[in-house]
């Protein structure tokens, strides 16, 4: 698979930016406060070299947003597909169901659960679904066969959260090959400090599957892993996972255009 450039976050670069981010809805409430400002960021990143652009569909989920929850996820689909080039692949992202860094909230049964957004990710024309920042192997797995079963190529990303403390790299490796056998087209990292994360691309570099990685800018010292990391120290970093074999790299958490940019020039010029 040939090395491809994700973009980075929309919350926290909303935040960034002057834009709240705040309880459950995180990175949706601005699809309705400030939705020019999430089609600039999406631009921002093309300009920084991305070609894979996340959709803010993170926290579009019917318990989240209520009634407007189509309406939100639609509209965030189309704001990154209009503010990016022809050619650009739009991925449509999928969460957990409950906090991404709670794994005891889980439910029993997230299969059904997730396909509603599923099924509108489809019908909104993504082009990948990106099933993302899971802590919990088995809703990971749910949530990526409610994906799969769109008939939409399914991407699967898993966290161990900022810290690194919610999933040892032998978990997160048994789950990647669950993944792939279930039909997986790419498995991931993400949302683990960029300083933490090795070991899981280690990990990772063994499934035998294409993978990516994006971690969170800084280290644990810095809320959580969202310190403002240097972006040419980033990109060192990813140099490294690249040589170990990701195909897909791009930044999470605290990371911004300038870390893409300096991602493109250290894997691409």
């Amino acid at each position: 698979m040939e090395l491809s450039l994700l973009d980075g976050p929309m919350g926290t670069e909303l935040i960034r930016l002057g834009h709240p981010c705040t309880g459950p809805s995180w990175s949706a409430e601005p699809l309705l406060t400030a939705p020019e400002a999430v089609a600039a960021i999406h631009a921002a990143y093309a300009r920084a070299g991305a070609t894979l652009h996340t959709a803010n569909t993170f926290r579009t989920q019917p318990h989240i947003l209520g009634d407007g929850w189509i309406q939100s996820a639609k509209a965030a689909v189309a704001l990154a597909r209009g503010a990016v080039p022809a050619g650009h692949r739009v991925l449509g992202s999928m969460a957990p169901i409950g906090d991404c860094y709670r794994p005891n909230e889980s439910p029993d049964r997230p299969g059904p659960q997730h396909e509603p957004l599923a099924q509108v990710l489809a019908e909104a024309g993504v082009d990948i679904i990106l099933v993302e920042t899971f802590p919990h192997p088995g809703e990971a797995l749910a949530a990526a066969r409610a994906a799969l079963a769109t008939g939409v190529p399914t991407w699967l990303s898993l966290t161990a959260g900022p810290n690194a403390d919610l999933m040892s790299p032998t978990r997160l490796q048994r789950a990647a090959e669950q993944a792939g056998k279930a039909g997986v087209a790419v498995v991931l990292v993400n949302c683990i400090a960029a300083s933490l994360i090795d070991p899981y691309v280690a990990a990772l570099a063994e499934v035998g599957l294409p993978f990516g990685v994006y971690a969170n800018a800084g280290d644990i010292a810095h809320g959580m892993g969202w310190g403002r990391g240097g972006a040419k120290e980033y990109a060192e970093r990813a140099e490294r996972w690249v040589e170990r074999g990701a195909s897909v790299v791009g930044g999470c958490c605290g990371t911004d255009p300038s870390h893409v940019a300096e991602l493109r020039r250290a894997l691409f010029d």
